[in-house]
């Protein structure tokens, strides 16, 4: 007997298996991140706001700020990797702004870019 020919309920099994092989594929190629709550996201952007409202004066002790907020923002655990990935490439651009006492441009543009990304996840928290 050919496949083509084959009863229904010989099908039936073949089937039922390439349903759940397309099942586990789709659930192993969604990002772990699916699942976060904007609830998560927004208490961990409270805290972000609160970290970077914190500290010196920004004006008088720019380099200061940044050292202040290094080892706050690196306790943040965010809810999602994009999130604790942009938390973590600002505490490093600080680090590196602080490390240059304010004055290498390179150090500057790092904190401008990782800023930006920040405020995409959380408007205004690193205005």
């Amino acid at each position: 007997m050919t496949r083509q020919n084959a009863p229904s309920s010989a099908r039936l099994p073949l089937l039922a298996g390439l349903v759940l092989a397309a099942l586990l594929l789709c659930a192993c190629g969604a990002s772990a991140d699916s699942g976060v709550s904007a609830a998560a996201v927004r208490s961990t952007c409270r805290q972000v706001s609160g970290t970077l409202a914190n500290g010196p004066d920004p004006v008088a002790e720019p380099a200061g700020l940044t050292e202040a907020q290094i080892l706050p923002l690196e306790r943040i655990h965010a809810p999602n990797k994009a999130l604790a990935s942009a938390i973590s490439q600002l505490a490093a651009a600080y680090r590196k702004f602080f490390a240059s006492n304010g004055t290498s441009s390179s150090a500057k543009e790092a904190v401008v870019v990782a800023s930006k990304r920040i405020n995409s996840f959380c408007p205004g928290a690193a205005s």
